[in-house]
């Protein structure tokens, strides 16, 4: 009775999820997408808040006294951490990638209990991890962020890395969750979790650092507790009501190398691609205070505009959740064909998608320079940042190659060629050609910005290169028709 009501159970799951990831690439592409798409932005709005109430922590808490520069203060000290905490997002992305392209795979092989172990293995190995940071961290965020040079600072630092560190586990837990839901092609319940909590936070927020009086520490317990909700949902979901494709069996576990190494050759190099991007943006700030000669204003025109990049790519970076998905699964079930669809028709969409939104950027670059330069000192910028704006857009369309490209190779289990496509445009194509374009060509700071752009269109032009040359190869030694 028990195996005949886990049988029906299994068949009920596939035609909820599993049976769009195996139709037609297409629509699975859309419908994993658009969720996603949702709740990255609902995340990226949080982020513009959360930085919000912070910054107005004009008084200082523990006195009531007005503290000229506290608010400041607060950011600084979340800056401290902040690089650290980009270590643990991420290690846990990178893992959770890691994992969900590997039950993706496991699904369209139409091998079950191979999925189970993926999930199994990468809730226990995400847990380990997270169990070795947040003890090294604890224990040891002062002396680091003494040893950096945190000033003023320091007490806000502290108190702040202490409560995100001891949360560590939550965020592990999190990531790798919601990666494995969308392995499983359910990504609206994880649409609904990030949504959830990301609302809650921002709730939250407030009222632990203002009406409790907490500070910035406040906005960590807020920012923990608000994940703890995501996570007793997302518990409930897979544990206890149990209507996911796979299963979770942790009785007589065992590791197995073979598994292990499945989710890090893709969670290792996934992971190093965000550091990357970090490691990419000190070069550029050391290029725009020693080569160009920029300085603070420099760094500030490039830091705000980089946000407004990273709104602009948003809907990519939904998109490539969603490729790394279906192409893992057709790639597991060997329908090549399906996967040339899923990749291509994916670089249409992220294409004609980015057209419209530089388009948009270019023309009200005016506007939206008003919108990220309302603080005091910020007016000596505004027109270096317009300038960034209308510049940089222009490579938005080609991010759709790029990052359609660097997911593709995720989701068939080959994170090394998307690390190395991500490396290409970010730590090799784009200092040089910054260095290039402001000192060799003289175009100064400008030449910066277009170095960005032109980078971008190299690198993502050969990657998408390298995919296609990857898909036919594909073909060619499984002899199917390219037509």
């Amino acid at each position: 009775m028990a195996e005949s009501s886990y049988s029906s159970k299994i068949k009920i799951n596939e035609t909820i999820g599993v049976k769009t990831l195996l139709g037609d690439p297409k629509k699975a592409i859309i419908k994993l997408a658009i969720p996603m798409m949702i709740a990255m932005f609902v995340q990226t709005l949080y982020n513009f808040i959360d930085a919000l109430w912070v910054s107005g922590l004009g008084a200082d808490i523990f006195t009531d006294s007005i503290v000229e520069g506290t608010g400041k203060l607060a950011l600084a000290g979340i800056g401290f951490v902040l690089p650290f905490f980009m270590i643990i997002i991420a290690l846990s992305t990178g893992i959770g990638l890691g994992a969900g392209s590997a039950v993706s795979r496991k699904i369209g092989a139409k091998d079950k209990i191979g999925a189970d172990n993926v999930a199994v293995h990468s809730i226990i190995i995400s847990t380990i991890f997270s169990i070795i940071f947040s003890i090294v961290f604890y224990f040891s965020l002062e002396n680091i962020f003494v040893l950096i040079g945190a000033g003023e600072s320091l007490r806000l630092a502290v108190s702040y890395g202490k409560i995100i560190f001891a949360g560590s586990i939550i965020i592990f837990f999190i990531n790798v969750a919601n990666a494995i839901l969308r392995g499983e092609g359910d990504a609206r319940r994880v649409m609904y979790a990030i949504v959830i909590g990301t609302v809650a936070n921002i709730i939250l927020d407030p009222i632990f650092i203002y009406t409790l009086r907490l500070g910035v520490a406040g906005a960590a317990y807020a920012t923990i507790l608000s994940m703890t909700l995501t996570a007793i949902i997302l518990i409930y979901w897979l544990f206890y009501k149990k209507d996911t494709y796979v299963s979770f069996i942790f009785r007589n576990f065992k590791f197995n190398k073979d598994i292990i190494f499945d989710i890090f050759r893709v969670g290792l190099p996934a992971s190093f691609q965000q550091l990357s991007m970090s490691f990419t943006m000190l070069l550029i700030n050391i290029i725009i205070i020693n080569a160009a000669n920029a300085g603070d204003d420099g760094v500030a025109v490039y830091s705000t505009g980089w946000r407004v990049v990273q709104l602009a790519i948003l809907p990519m970076l939904g998109l490539a959740t969603a490729i790394v998905t279906v192409t893992g699964a057709t790639y597991g079930a060997k329908e090549y064909k399906k996967l040339n669809t899923a990749y291509i028709f994916s670089i249409k969409f992220g294409f004609i998608l980015e057209i419209f939104i530089a388009t948009f950027t270019f023309l009200l670059a005016s506007y939206i320079t008003a919108i990220f330069t309302t603080g005091e000192g910020s007016v000596d910028i505004v027109q270096d940042l317009k300038r960034f704006i209308q510049i940089v857009c222009l490579f938005y369309p080609a991010a759709a190659f790029g990052i359609a490209a660097s997911s593709m190779f995720q989701g068939v289990g080959k994170g090394l060629y998307s690390l190395i496509a991500t490396l290409l445009r970010t730590v090799i194509f784009t200092p040089i050609l910054a260095l290039i374009f402001c000192c060799t060509f003289d175009f100064g700071l400008e030449g910066i910005w277009w170095a960005l752009v032109v980078a971008n269109f190299a690198g993502s032009l050969i990657s998408f290169t390298w995919g296609k040359l990857y898909i036919r190869n594909l073909f060619r030694k499984n002899n199917v028709n390219l037509s």
